[in-house]
């Protein structure tokens, strides 16, 4: 069997986290030209009107970057399928017989649309912290201005703009309450997306050909992944034989989390 590369995806992952860091750089400099001494209505409509072409330059940037880059780890995933079940002799051979079947096709569309989701939502939060910080900033500047110390002036100046710097810097919220910068969230939502849809493309082109079993990569981890190198997984439930799923593996916690770099390629026969 020819050697497979191990996937890398971070030229892709790192091109996405640029978009990131530029819409955020863009936005952080519209705020800061703000003049909170006379910051009134208009001037917050201006503004968000700025903010907001921003973002849905950012979101048509994004949207067409999960189309062309979460298909392409599937196809990575069948064409590692296809050369592990010597189907193919070498990868170019398998590019150029790869073809998605029936499950991959609905899987990919899936994988794309709640990439597509996930990071609309990192863009929308700051859209709307952002709103409510400039909003904010213009009560705060009427008081800015109304204040008669100097010292205090610029005390309250400060707090205003650490709150509208703040309001973008923490891009998402995720349920354990964890704060992450944008294109931080974003790089872990694609490297996880991308990984995920490489295994089960690869899972979905064996299982169609007949094969039941993987072996799972190792790469010498030094977390809990370290536990399951190597290991023999089923890639389906009915599979005979008294060893752990993909999805039961994955529910520990242990390996295949997010950012996961562990692989697996497809046998025949474990026994």
């Amino acid at each position: 069997m020819a050697r497979i590369p191990e996937p890398h995806y971070d030229y892709q992952t790192e091109q996405l986290a640029g978009y990131y860091q530029a819409a955020v750089r863009d936005i952080l400099s519209e705020l800061d030209r703000i003049d909170l001494d006379n910051f009134r209505r208009s001037n917050a409509l201006a503004t968000l009107k700025s903010i907001s072409e921003i973002l849905s330059e950012l979101d048509e940037k994004s949207s067409a970057w999960v189309e062309k880059n979460v298909p392409k780890a599937a196809t990575d995933g069948i064409v590692h399928a296809l050369v592990a079940l010597d189907v193919a002799k070498t990868v170019k051979e398998a590019e150029k017989i790869v073809a998605f079947n029936e499950v991959n096709e609905y899987m990919v569309a899936a994988a794309v649309a709640d990439t597509q989701t996930d990071l609309l939502a990192v863009t929308q939060n700051v859209d709307r912290k952002t709103r409510a910080a400039v909003r904010k900033a213009v009560s705060d500047s009427m008081r800015i201005n109304m204040t008669n110390g100097t010292n205090g002036r610029r005390s309250i100046t400060e707090s205003v703009r650490k709150a509208l710097q703040s309001s973008v810097n923490t891009g998402i919220i995720d349920a354990r309450g964890n704060r992450w910068r944008p294109e931080v969230y974003a790089d872990m939502v694609v490297r996880t997306k991308m990984m995920e849809t490489y295994r089960e493309a690869h899972t979905n082109e064996a299982v169609d050909r007949g094969a039941f079993y993987a072996k799972i990569s190792s790469h010498g981890a030094k977390d809990l992944c370290r536990l399951h190198e190597g290991q023999i997984i089923k890639l389906t439930s009915d599979a005979p034989g008294n060893y752990p799923t993909y999805d039961e593996l994955k529910a520990t916690g242990e390996i295949f989390h997010p950012r996961c770099k562990h692989v697996f390629s497809t046998i025949r026969n474990p026994f």
